[in-house]
């Protein structure tokens, strides 16, 4: 069979690359090495409850271009993003705002917020932050940054924060007004039914083949032709198509304790509850159900413990420091000499993407191959 393009990787940005394509009228083959289709933002339903099984993923976008998009293939609700931080016996509302700031310190206005704030920023004389810890104080006091910062930090990244740079936290969100809606979106929700039916709809009518690794594949195909392709549209990791000859490129992972709970209809009261203190070995329990109002008798919870990256273990957040980024422009280089592949994706990026960035990119890809191919 000859298929136009082998999209390796059936996420977000190879179903989006694949449909448009096929619209088109392209032949394309999508292969995933998992035994499911939607990468990270695959849904699984235990309970009735479709249950996020890569971590919490609420779909959030101003650009009204890429929300007509998605909602061809899903219907969305109204969910709005309002985790709760815990810190000890003590809740708060993220991202820091009134009710955050009311509860710590039994303040009722916005100036008195700002000026309890200021008065703890400028105790600290921090003139030049040297490192997160003291950028981060310079930014919300020691109040907040002690009881919702630094522990949580901590745990993501795997070292103090006196060891982590300064550019991590280039800003802390704090809002004088009491909304917890926690993005500034004007667009969002969770599709009804999962990500998982939202992106077998966006793969209809092409072939896809779980299972699959693409370098074992392709040196078969080779051999035996039995699958050839015009280009290849890679969404891996970019240091592993190259088998990391310049040297790994960094990533964070994740770990996660799923848990039924069947003589329990509300476990937490809220989709994500974030654990704040350092001592707290996971960063926040999801309560799946919660993302879609559910009413079921049982409920279904999930523990994410943030985890050393090794090779072999799944890649989620890029290590986008000074050292990493220098990595990931020689491997660019690579890329751009490598004649019929295009990288795309979070992966074949090396950036971290929220869910309408990575469609756009994908439909950025398509518009381009389209006037190359036109020319």
């Amino acid at each position: 069979m000859h298929y136009h393009y082998l999209i390796v990787g059936a996420g977000l940005f190879g179903a989006a690359f694949a449909h448009e394509m096929t619209q088109k009228g392209k032949r394309c083959l999508v292969i995933e090495k998992r035994d499911h289709i939607a990468g990270n933002i695959y849904t699984d339903e235990l309970e009735g409850i479709q249950v996020h099984e890569y971590g919490a993923h609420i779909f959030h976008t101003s650009n009204q271009k890429i929300w007509d998009y998605v909602n061809q293939f899903a219907e969305f609700n109204n969910y709005i993003n309002a985790p709760v931080a815990r810190y000890k016996e003590e809740l708060y509302n993220m991202p820091f705002n009134m009710n955050t700031f009311s509860k710590m310190w039994n303040i009722k206005t916005p100036a008195e917020a700002k000026a309890k704030i200021q008065e703890q920023i400028a105790s600290l004389h921090i003139q030049e932050p040297q490192n997160l810890e003291e950028q981060a104080l310079s930014l919300v006091g020691r109040d907040i940054y002690e009881k919702l910062v630094k522990g949580y930090t901590e745990k993501q990244w795997g070292r103090d924060c006196k060891e982590l740079p300064a550019f991590i936290i280039k800003r802390l969100p704090v809002r004088f007004t009491f909304n917890n809606n926690y993005f500034n979106d004007r667009y969002q929700g969770i599709p009804i039914g999962g990500y998982t039916a939202m992106v077998q709809r966006m793969l209809e009518g092409i072939e896809v083949r779980l299972g699959v690794d693409y370098f074992q594949a392709s040196r078969e195909w080779a051999d035996t032709q039995d699958v050839t392709y015009d280009k290849v549209v890679f969404t891996g990791m970019l240091d592993e198509f190259f088998r990391y000859q310049l040297g790994e490129l960094e990533y964070r992972s994740l770990r996660f304790e799923k848990e039924i709970l069947p003589d329990c209809d509300n476990y937490q009261g809220n989709a994500v509850v974030n654990y704040t203190e350092r001592e707290v070995p996971y960063t926040r329990i999801i309560e799946h159900k919660h993302f879609e109002f559910g009413t079921q008798p049982s409920t279904v919870i999930t523990r994410e413990y943030p985890a050393d990256w090794h090779r072999g273990d799944e890649p989620y957040y890029p290590i986008n420091d000074e050292r990493n980024n220098k990595l990931f422009s020689q491997y660019q280089e690579l890329a751009a000499k490598e004649n019929g592949v295009l990288f795309g994706g979070r992966l074949g990026q090396y950036k971290y993407y929220d869910m309408d960035k990575v469609i756009q990119a994908a439909l950025h890809m398509v518009e381009e191959e389209s006037n190359t191919t036109q020319k």
